[in-house]
């Protein structure tokens, strides 16, 4: 009878040590796994980052293009307009802007 106590004893603590085992076996596994997924998530964050940046500089350069062009015209514009004639102030009868004839 003792014997078999002590068998049945020695049973359950090898399978208690095996369950242990396995156990601890499956959290490695489990942490081996998340470890993999924290890096692939990193990784495509960071290549997130990197394409909103890059998006981010193709706008500020699009927007700097078209001040650069806005301006551009802008200057020529100013220039057509200083070479352009004044219009008459005193045609139809208004000379010097004040009405002619009548009263």
């Amino acid at each position: 009878e003792r014997r078999e106590r002590k068998r049945e004893v020695s049973k359950e603590m090898a399978e208690k040590a095996t369950r242990e085992l396995e156990k601890m076996q499956l959290q490695e596994k489990a942490d081996i796994k998340y470890k993999e997924w924290l890096k692939k998530k990193r990784a495509e964050e960071a290549e997130k980052k990197k394409k909103e940046k890059e998006k981010e500089k193709e706008r500020e350069a699009e927007l700097q293009e078209k001040r650069t062009r806005a301006e551009k015209i802008f200057k020529e514009w100013l220039q057509n307009a200083r070479n352009k004639p004044q219009p008459a102030l005193n045609g139809y009868g208004f000379p010097h802007g004040n009405s002619t004839g009548l009263y």
